[in-house]
């Protein structure tokens, strides 16, 4: 299907590069993805939310595709609290009003850090691996040797060594991480293909190696984003109408997450798909059908 180029729009650290479908005056839906993904990811959902009147936004994360920064002297942070950040600068730069937030991976952990801090800001959301946002903490304690397997890029991207690696083979880690990650789907080399042309961003490898060290403890954040962070090492509650979802075949999330349904205090369905870690390329329209029962939620 043909596709029209991306828009840009510049918010406080970044020019924003995103696809934009349905009806200008549309219901807003956002929808945002992970790592290493692209925009492509939700293709079929923004088709399908676009057909029925909302106005569907799909940007390009930092480090990812057209999106780049603003000026050379900013620190090319992959923290939760720049890229949560993001999300919500781009909802204001876009004057959109209360839009229902939809992610997964990356964009997942960015859209449940807007819910969190910015519950205002947000009409609802629709989260992959229900609350996840980062405890920073119990990232530096062991895990299962079984999800540690799993987790060896995170390892990888600890040394200089595996900064070299996705620098040089950023491509050959992608394919090998969809193919673990979503032992179930069978993906075309055209379809990854047209994903990896988003990793050629002069600040892909920056910002990947950053989100990872920092996560574990062994790069600091922007100082900057440290409030932030500090708010959201409290674990605040996700107030807002949300639909979790869980995909019964991701390697990433073994036994699933329902026992997040704590923390959300809104309005809140949990689901479970036979499905592994992509679950709007695996699953297309779940995101759809989800969004739509948060919409039900908010009139």
């Amino acid at each position: 299907m043909s596709q029209n180029p991306p828009r840009l729009i510049d918010t406080e650290f970044l020019r924003v590069a995103y696809l934009e479908e349905g009806p200008s005056d549309g219901w807003p839906v956002v929808l945002v993805h992970g790592f290493p993904y692209d925009v492509h990811a939700f293709e079929a959902d923004a088709h399908r939310l676009a057909a029925i009147g909302a106005r569907v936004i799909r940007p390009y994360v930092r480090g990812y595709g057209p999106t780049r920064f603003l000026s050379d002297r900013t620190i090319r942070s992959g923290q939760q609290a720049a890229r949560g950040l993001d999300v919500v600068q781009l909802i204001t730069a876009l004057q959109l009003t209360r839009p229902i937030l939809g992610g997964f991976d990356w964009g997942g952990n960015a859209c449940c850090v807007v819910a969190a801090l910015w519950p205002e800001q947000v009409g609802g959301l629709v989260s992959y691996a229900s609350y996840d946002i980062i405890d920073v903490e119990q990232q530096r304690s062991a895990f299962a040797p079984s999800l540690e397997r799993v987790c060896w890029y995170q390892h990888l991207f600890q040394s200089e060594r595996g900064r070299a690696c996705l620098q040089e083979s950023r491509v050959e880690i992608s394919r090998l991480l969809w193919r673990e990650w979503s032992p179930g789907w069978t993906f075309d080399m055209a379809t990854f293909d047209r994903t990896a042309r988003a990793f050629d961003n002069p600040d892909f490898v920056e910002v990947v190696i950053h989100a990872y060290r920092c996560m574990h403890g062994h790069a600091a954040g922007d100082p900057m984003f440290e409030p932030l962070e500090n708010r959201l090492a409290g674990r605040p509650p996700i107030t807002v109408p949300s639909v979790t979802i869980d995909g019964a075949a991701d390697p990433l999330k073994p036994g699933g997450t329902l026992d997040h349904a704590r923390l959300f205090t809104g309005p809140h369905e949990h689901r479970t798909l036979p499905v592994g870690h992509n679950v709007p390329q695996e699953a297309p329209g779940a995101f759809t059908e989800a969004v739509m029962t948060v919409r039900t939620w908010q009139t």
